[in-house]
């Protein structure tokens, strides 16, 4: 089950609310907890006692840890290993198993079965959840959850189970054991979900329509300007329909009396690649910056230390998209390009006037787009001699004519939907802030409802691409 269908948006999330808070303050978190298992077992019920296997895991690691954190460092160091490396076997064995098996038959010669497991819908976000509060609570950043089912509430919360945000333990701790809900913090919750949902539905569906068509046009068909549009395309299809997922997951959240952290923050407006980052995916680069990067020393063990950590942290940030050898190149593609900022380069960009910063940063982007999306590297390596136009293509032709012509309204509309322009226009706005909020908003969410539920009810392209990491 998605967010951005008919069924959850009529069916399961109004059954929810009403059972939530026609149910008793006590009875609040079992009830979260049973919908929750209900939503992750629609689509997927074999593979739900391997998320309870990996909440009923930490939770007894958690007591065990913080039992002997102060009395017996030692033991809890095994702990805490011992927890890591579960999650770990787990998320090796389901997501990377077939790749190590293909690349031993490449090397070896040899022809080992591939194991063929469907990957577990959200193993990748909830195994980095449970390793942060495993971790944590070593650290002695927060306690050890005494109550069973309110920690596989924090694991197997619906609204940010699949594809995240990431939310660390410490962040919902407090909201864990006690919340309210008020009516502003419900109707804000319903708001930015509803903007997720345009996002998705409206904008990523159709966008991705686009480059669907022109990723099935044959090399020798495109021409210089429609591959830089289709995978201009695509990477507007991913930035809305993840930052869709995660604005729907805040929203959600909200509507719960759960604070969310936040997950994108107008990527498309950076001037260098270590600010992409820093706004692209929020919670996964902090993750690998506080779990990953700052224990192996991260800036403060010389240059050359630095250049290490940060080609082994973009490695595996690669890695963690995908087990495929084009998420590895594509994440040490950004881990060379950072250690190149860090090294000097972003001092020569202060120097820059904004608009080639701009530039600099989309055309990198672009090309990070071609290695995220094409598995076969000789396939990106083809793309990207038609972009740069060695490949003897034409600058334009009546396909892409056609394409521009087609969707430049659509494009105007992504353009402006993934830059803080409205946002910008709102707080300068001053003297109508309360006709905004209190009507435009309002009528502006109801129009993205009633336009998405139009689209769902008519249509059935609606991919959800982080399904696959």
């Amino acid at each position: 089950m998605v967010f951005s269908s008919l069924l959850f948006l009529f069916f399961f999330l109004p059954t929810t609310l009403l059972l939530y808070f026609c149910g008793s303050r006590k009875m609040k978190n079992g009830i979260l907890l049973i919908v929750s298992l209900i939503f992750y077992a629609w689509g997927e019920p074999v593979y739900i006692f391997l998320m309870i296997f990996s909440a009923i895991t930490d939770y007894f690691h958690g007591l065990f840890i913080q039992k002997y954190r102060l009395t017996a460092p030692l033991k809890a160091k095994l702990g805490l290993l011992s927890s890591i490396v579960i999650n770990l076997s787990l998320l090796s064995f389901f997501k990377y198993a077939d790749f190590l098996i293909e690349n031993i038959n490449n090397l070896f010669g040899m022809n080992v079965n591939a194991l063929d497991l469907p990957l577990p819908i959200g193993l990748s976000f909830y195994t980095f959840q449970t390793m942060s509060y495993a971790i944590d609570v070593y650290r002695g950043r927060v306690k050890a959850q005494q109550n069973p089912l309110t920690l596989a509430l924090y694991v197997c919360l619906f609204p940010q189970l699949i594809a995240g945000p990431i939310v660390r333990y410490e962040i919902i701790e407090h909201e864990l054991k006690d919340r309210r809900v008020t009516l502003n913090q419900f109707s804000e919750g319903v708001k930015i979900f509803l903007i997720g949902l345009g996002k998705k539905v409206l904008l990523a569906n159709n966008i991705g329509f686009l480059w669907s068509e022109i990723q099935q046009q044959s090399p020798a068909e495109l021409s210089v300007l429609s591959a830089w549009m289709g995978i201009a395309a695509f990477g507007l299809q991913l930035y809305f329909d993840f930052s869709g997922y995660s604005d729907m997951a805040i929203g959600l959240g909200k509507m719960f009396g759960f604070n969310f952290p936040q997950n994108f923050n107008y990527p498309f407006v950076s001037r260098s690649i270590s600010d992409f980052w820093r706004r692209w995916h929020m919670t996964l680069g902090g993750w690998f910056r506080d779990y990953v990067y700052i224990p192996l020393g991260g800036s403060r063990k010389g240059k050359y230390r630095l250049y290490l950590n940060l080609f082994i942290v973009w490695g595996l940030t690669g890695l963690w998209h995908g087990a495929a050898w084009n998420f590895v190149a594509w994440g040490l593609y950004f881990g060379v390009l950072i250690a190149i900022e860090k090294a000097g380069l972003l001092v020569l960009r202060e120097k820059m006037h904004p608009i080639f910063q701009h530039i600099y940063a989309f055309v990198i982007i672009m090309i990070s787009w071609v290695l995220f999306v094409f598995e076969d590297l000789s396939m990106s390596f083809t793309y990207l001699e038609i972009m740069f136009g060695f490949s003897g293509q034409a600058l334009v032709n009546e396909r892409f004519m056609y394409d521009a012509y087609t969707n430049a309204i659509l494009f105007l509309l992504a353009f402006i939907g993934s830059v803080p322009i409205l946002k910008t226009l709102r707080n300068k706005m001053t003297r109508w802030h309360k006709v905004i909020d209190e009507i435009l908003i309002p009528v502006f969410c109801l129009l993205i409802l009633v336009l998405s539920t139009a689209y769902l009810a008519d249509d059935s392209y609606n991919p959800f691409l982080y399904f696959r990491f």
